[in-house]
């Protein structure tokens, strides 16, 4: 018994079961990409903000995706891709600790300084 299998835009297939006859194994190849992070750098800007996640097979296809999904109405000049598993961050938890050790450097705190008259803002 033969299947048709349909595939969804992106998704490769197999390629010994071109024309979307499939041998009945159930293969999901978007549930094995990796996720990549994506950051955006609009026309305005200086850096890079996290525009969103997407799945795709390497690096080249997270650009493209990327591409098409976040930056429709032209208004990124910049892309970047991370693939998820390369990203550690702190554990917002131990904030506290780990901010700790500045709050003996008092020279850091604008407070420290006498700020002239003239000076209006700051």
């Amino acid at each position: 018994m033969q299947l048709i299998n349909k595939n969804l835009y992106g998704d490769y297939g197999d390629k010994e079961n071109a024309g979307g006859i499939s041998d009945g194994a159930k293969h999901n190849t978007a549930a094995e990409w990796p996720l990549w992070e994506v950051f955006i750098r609009s026309k305005a800007g200086l850096d890079h903000k996290h525009a969103g996640s997407l799945h795709a097979a390497d690096a080249e296809m997270a650009i493209e995706n990327a591409r098409d999904v976040y930056t429709r109405r032209m208004e990124g000049v910049s892309i970047w891709v991370v693939e998820s598993k390369y990203i550690h961050a702190s554990d917002p938890g131990e904030s506290a600790s780990m901010y700790e050790p500045a709050n003996d450097k008092i020279y850091r705190h604008p407070t420290f300084y006498d700020l002239p008259d003239e000076l209006k803002h700051m």
